[in-house]
């Protein structure tokens, strides 16, 4: 049953890594460069970095890009190209939106960074940056349905989303350097602009029930205030979710927030305050006419779309989850098989399974040794912190804290620290313990294995009635002594089983 259910996650090529590559966006508010570590299934960034040029400011009213950014956002991009190379990327993609793509000297501006930098620009359409939006959206969350809405500068992009496709890539001149233009900083009347371009598109209600996804670095310091308004436990933007009700009441207290206490909440630019209250009412348009379901922040975007749409695309079908944890178990010197191996063994334990279950389990396995060069004391706390903030699992809140208390566990059988009782407190009894049977279940394999690949399949663990049987080979030395004979007790007692060792 197992080893067919790992037929959906195939092993990833350990000889795909190749060299970084770069994408440089040229944004209506921000130009920003992200150095990739390589064309991998999930986008590990090596380098981030932005400079605020605002080229798009004034652009609603005198039709071209600020004069004293371009200067500005010109000596950036040629910076980031020479950093790039220095970097030793094998690819820059440079690429335009809403702004450059909108004004008068657009098209001349890009020829003047082609001609200084030796790069090419790719002006995006409106569409073009929807989708690639969207697509980024896809790289992270593959089962993502509902709705993509990205907001920028310059515009904001929509996009229907389900089963893997894109569907209805549109763009609105929305965004918040523009908006605060043509609305003369009314908030009034900037919902009424919300509205009137909103109506424009009814395929936008099709998201009721569903799910909003929201990408940009607005609304991701919106995302910031959320959790510090709610004193949520998990200060992970990756995937925070909120149902649309929760999301609508704390957005309308945020918008009575003064600037000062806004300024107080930690990891929120102060570039991105002024904006803030403009930044919520526009997700709340939006949540109150699609009406979805809830709504996921997540930290992919256009720069990922264009990396996920640079990818061959048997590497696009990839696992986004499993191909990240087995290039973190490589890079720490331990091999996938021995993980797959482990996720096997312990199989019999798990035999009412959902694929999502399965699919964290395996990843978990994947993870089990990684952590073997921190000091003993602190392995627990390490691994258990290291999963809960990775930046780009693109999982779930409640499947993150999950996976990071199967690695704690793995390391630790007793709870001792605040922040694992924090994570706890994420999630319902039959998910503790289950993942507390997987923790403790690696711990036993490790006792047996040290890790070593083709040493577990030399035993077996099954579940006979009230006892809990671990079936080992009477010659082979390996099994004569060991730690293995508590690990064993310790899994049983959690499982209310009698432990018993089997030798044939």
């Amino acid at each position: 049953m197992a080893s067919k259910d790992l037929a959906k996650y195939p092993d990833t090529d350990s000889k795909a890594q190749g060299r970084p590559v770069a994408v440089i966006d040229i944004g209506s508010n921000s130009v920003r460069l992200v150095v990739y570590s390589a064309l991998t299934r999930t986008p590990i960034p090596l380098h981030n970095e932005k400079v605020i040029c605002a080229l798009g400011r004034g652009l609603e009213k005198t039709g071209r890009l600020n004069a004293d950014g371009v200067g500005l956002a010109i000596e950036t991009v040629a910076r980031f190209v020479t950093l790039a190379k220095a970097l030793g990327v094998v690819r820059v993609d440079a690429m335009g939106t809403a702004a450059v793509r909108d004004a008068a000297d657009g098209a001349e501006f890009a020829r003047t960074i082609e001609k200084r930098c030796k790069v090419k620009v790719q002006i995006l359409s409106g569409k073009e940056e929807a989708e690639r939006s969207a697509m980024g959206v896809l790289c992270g969350i593959p089962d993502a349905d509902g709705i993509t809405a990205d907001l920028g500068g310059g515009s904001l992009e929509l996009v229907q989303v389900g089963g893997g496709v894109i569907r209805e890539p549109t763009t609105l001149p929305l965004g918040l350097l523009r908006l605060e233009e043509a609305s003369d900083g009314n908030q009034s009347k900037a919902l009424s602009i919300i509205n009137k371009a909103l109506d424009k598109h009814k395929w936008v209600a099709k998201g009721s029930g569903k799910t909003l996804y929201a990408v940009g670095g607005a609304w991701r310091a919106l995302a910031r205030v959320c959790i510090a308004q709610m004193d949520y436990p998990l200060h992970v933007l990756d995937n925070f979710t909120l149902d649309r009700q929760q999301a609508i009441s704390l957005f309308d207290v945020i918008a009575r927030l003064s600037s000062k206490s806004l300024e107080q909440i930690k990891g929120v630019p102060k570039s991105r305050l002024a904006n803030l209250p403009l930044a919520a009412a526009i997700l709340e348009r939006l949540l109150v006419v699609s009406k979805p379901r809830d709504v996921v922040f997540s930290i992919y975007g256009m720069r990922e779309g264009q990396f996920f749409n640079a990818l061959p695309e048997a590497t696009r079908k990839l696992d986004p989850l499993i191909s990240i944890v087995e290039e973190i178990g490589r890079s720490a010197g331990r091999d996938p098989k021995t993980g797959r191996e482990t996720f096997e063994w312990m199989s019999p334990l798990f035999k009412e399974e959902s694929s999502a279950q399965l699919r964290l389990r395996l990843a978990a396995c994947l993870l089990r040794d990684v952590w073997w060069t921190e000091h003993p004391d602190y392995r627990a706390e390490q691994a258990f912190l290291r999963v809960l903030r990775l930046p780009f699992l693109g999982l779930g809140h409640e499947d993150r804290a999950g996976l990071a208390l199967a690695l704690y566990y793995r390391y630790s059988a007793t709870l001792s620290e605040p922040i694992v009782e924090q994570a706890h407190a994420l999630l319902e009894e039959p998910r503790i313990h289950r993942v507390k049977t997987a923790g403790f279940a690696m711990r036993l394999a490790y006792a047996l294995s040290a890790g070593g690949p083709g040493v577990l399949c030399k035993t077996s663990l099954q579940v006979e009635g009230k006892k809990l049987i671990l079936t080992l080979p009477e010659a082979d030395p390996l099994f004569k002594t060991g730690p293995y004979p508590r690990r064993l007790k310790r899994l049983a007692d959690h499982l209310d089983l009698e432990a018993s060792v089997s030798r044939v």
